[in-house]
């Protein structure tokens, strides 16, 4: 169900996207460009891989001091913490495009599901009950209740290194941007694209999208096939999240990575190939 939006919330989030309007007063270098772009990127394999594909579905394995390094860096993002997020998004596979759903974009329509329900204070607090497997680790729990500092830290290292003009594109246009780029998964990725498999929802799978996101795009896969790492089933499904998690294997940094197997990529059940 849509709710208000008390215009208290609304403050830091107009904020954040005026502070972009300073790049008309630093200009446009190829430095600033790429930097925003790199803090864009570096930022989104940190929700991805952190928030998304480790936080909340726990597909593949890390250790305990690169766990809190992803939570971290994953903050950087300013899109609250990662207890709230994960709780969030276990919340809204249980209820895809029902009822429930906090933002369908079937139900509620674009703006509401794009960052609406974000800006509601109904959906500030974390339902530490969808979450009983992280709410274990006290780090965990300071990062999300302090989910400011992450942020801050970020910005204030950006500004040591660049100055302002890379505070405003390191920092501002590139959060801007990933907020929006996340925010796609949830209200494009239910409109626009490809059904694969039948999920019992409109998620679909989008090139695009899965560009902009480092591979979450492929999100009919996603619903269909949840606790695989992998999103992107085929070869041709780029997906640039699981390849990074990969190296990082090699490297030792994670393990236990999941896979697709074959019968589900088929779209059958397992049952199916034991009585082929």
């Amino acid at each position: 169900r849509v709710t208000n939006i008390p215009w208290r919330s609304t403050i830091p989030f107009v904020a954040v996207h005026l502070m972009c309007l300073w790049a008309f007063y630093t200009g446009v270098t190829w430095e600033l460009v790429a930097l925003a772009v790199g803090s864009y990127y570096l930022r989104m394999f940190a929700i991805t891989a952190g928030d998304h594909r480790y936080f909340s579905h726990r597909s593949y394995k890390t250790s305990r001091v690169f766990q809190f390094f992803l939570a971290v860096l994953a903050m950087t993002s300013a899109q609250k913490g990662v207890l709230w997020w994960a709780a969030h998004h276990r919340h809204h596979h249980k209820h895809s495009d029902q009822e429930e759903d906090r933002h369908s974009p079937v139900l509620w329509g674009f703006w509401y599901s794009h960052v609406g329900w974000l800006l509601s204070d109904e959906y500030d607090r974390t339902e530490f009950s969808l979450v009983k497997d992280l709410e274990k680790y006290p780090e965990l729990c300071a990062l999300n209740r302090f989910h400011y500092v992450p942020p801050f830290l970020y910005a204030g290292l950006i500004f040591a290194v660049w100055g302002f003009p890379g505070l405003v594109w390191g920092f501002f246009i590139s959060t801007v941007a990933l907020l929006h780029g996340t925010c796609t998964i949830n209200s494009l990725s239910h409109v626009y694209g490809f059904q694969r498999y039948v999920t019992g929802d409109d998620s679909r799978n989008n090139f695009i999208l899965a560009l902009i996101t480092m591979g979450e795009g492929w999100h009919n896969n996603h619903h269909y096939y949840p606790a695989s790492t992998r999103q992107g089933f085929y070869w041709w499904e780029i997906d640039m999240t699981y390849y990074c998690l990969k190296l990082m294997e090699k490297l030792g940094l994670v393990w236990d990575i999941r896979g697709v197997p074959d019968y589900v990529r088929d779209g059958k059940s397992k049952q199916d190939t034991l009585t082929a």
